[in-house]
């Protein structure tokens, strides 16, 4: 394709807008990179390279570097790594719509040595992204007959659904747990990328990428500042104390607890070693994922239940990046600290064992216990008829009796309770009044034996 003077690679200011979009993103790519982030319908990477001379041209672009990788075909190839300049960065600014103090740096630092870190989290973006190539139509070439059937658009390779757009991501993202964003304390974190999808019901996901270089304690640390800069507050409109991450972020349809991070293993080390490097971040950052476990039920200390506090935790997932790359963020691919197996991003930033469960469970529980009631109020009501049905009236006073009266069984016909107790105290009245005449007649009758007719004469 030919160039002009003020183009002189011919690039288009689509494929111009492509490489400002991406480098305004990721800060240093290679043009095969940026070619599968943005334009991975195009046939290679000369698009993308012929844009990034173009834009250098115009003093927006450079490459201070170039970076190694293996081809299609085994081969070790070098590719130039292409960054912004100062006025490039601007020129994104307005391509992404944001404003220059939010764009970062330029990474320019990175490049002579080849950026590995800054590679792989541009890898990990393209991942999460999942590009839909265009349809494209075949190119007619200069002194070639034209086809004789309309040529049909060809559509690209199918990819799984991703999340969001490229608009949706930053990177190097400064989260300060003290002091400004141009001048955070140390020990404030600083995030390899961050994603924004509220659409996708994702209001933010923090990402952190894992080239397997550093130890493992300094990967588990990473949490454990993330959980100092979510705990961080600031007075919001109304003098209240806020999180500071709600300000930036928002949080409408957030979780409980902290918002989620995602680390993206991206180490080349086998399935085992692989496995062990997951479960060392995880041992040695309990203390930021796990929560606390609140047993107890309102429906008797019999019962064995309770659920998970999450409120001060960190969600952690992870995942390696081929398996991001293949299945897409939406399979399951995710790893869920505390969780038992692989499972999709939704399943993955669920907290099936907390409160809103217990919740549902209590409610189950109540409802039980309600209709417990019910059942032992409608046994009660049926026994109080079938007795009414089964009373005779006292053949003394005329009240009615009942099978099981005053709580003893009497037979049918019987005297009432109140009647049978009047009674029984007459009977009891009547044989003290005879013991007590008998007594008082038997001590006359031994008086007299012992005294005869005359004894009171001797007194």
């Amino acid at each position: 394709m030919g160039g002009t003077k003020a183009r002189p690679y011919g690039s288009t200011t689509k494929a111009r807008t492509w490489v400002l979009a991406a480098l305004g993103v990721v800060k240093v790519a290679t043009a095969e990179q940026i070619r599968q982030l943005t334009c991975p319908g195009t046939a290679d990477a000369q698009t993308v390279r012929n844009a990034a001379k173009d834009l250098g041209v115009e003093g927006l672009v450079v490459s201070l570097g170039s970076a190694t990788r293996i081809n299609d075909k085994g081969n070790r190839v070098s590719e130039k790594l292409w960054n912004l300049t100062p006025a490039g960065l601007e020129a994104a600014g307005v391509v992404l719509d944001r404003e220059v103090k939010e764009m970062g740096g330029t990474a320019k630092a990175s490049v002579p040595s080849g950026a590995p870190h800054a590679r792989k989290v541009t890898d990990t973006i393209t991942a999460f992204l999942q590009p839909v190539p265009e349809p494209t139509r075949p190119v007619v070439r200069k002194n070639q007959p034209p086809p004789t059937v309309p040529a049909q658009a060809t559509a690209g390779p199918s990819r799984p659904a991703g999340i969001g757009t490229l608009s949706s991501w930053e990177t190097e993202v400064v989260l300060p747990v003290a002091g400004t964003f141009t001048t955070p304390v140390k020990g404030s974190p600083r995030a390899d990328a961050v994603l924004t999808a509220p659409g996708a019901g994702l209001p933010v996901l923090f990402v952190e990428v894992d080239n397997g270089t550093e130890d493992r304690q300094i990967v588990a640390n990473k949490i454990f500042k993330y959980r100092r800069f979510f705990r961080r507050t600031v007075k919001d409109r109304g003098a209240r104390d806020v999180p500071m991450w709600h300000t930036l972020y928002g949080h409408a349809g957030h979780k409980d607890g902290h918002p989620p991070v995602a680390i993206v293993f991206t180490a080349q080390v086998g399935p085992e070693a692989m496995m062990n490097r997951m479960k060392a971040v995880r041992d040695l950052s309990a203390e930021c994922w796990q929560g606390h476990w609140r047993g107890g039920s309102l429906y008797g200390a019999g019962v064995k239940d309770g659920y998970r506090d999450y409120d001060d935790t960190v969600p952690v997932i992870v995942t390696t990046l081929p398996r991001l790359q293949q299945h897409g963020p939406h399979g399951p691919i995710w790893w869920r600290y505390g969780h038992s197996t692989w499972e999709t991003l939704e399943a993955a930033l669920d907290n099936p064992d907390d409160y809103r469960a217990f919740s549902v469970r209590e409610e189950e529980r109540r409802l039980e216990r309600r209709a417990q009631e019910e059942r032992e109020q409608r046994e009660r009501e049926e026994t109080t008829r079938r007795q009414k049905a089964a009373a005779w009236a006292c053949p003394a006073c005329g009240r009615d009796v009942y099978s099981s009266d005053d709580w003893q069984s009497v037979p049918a016909g019987s005297d009432c309770s109140v009647c049978t107790r009047a009674k029984e105290r007459e009977r009891q009245a009547a044989e003290q009044r005879a013991a007590e005449e008998a007594q008082a007649k038997a001590e006359a009758e031994a008086w007299r034996r012992e005294n005869g007719l005359f004894g009171f004469l001797r007194r």
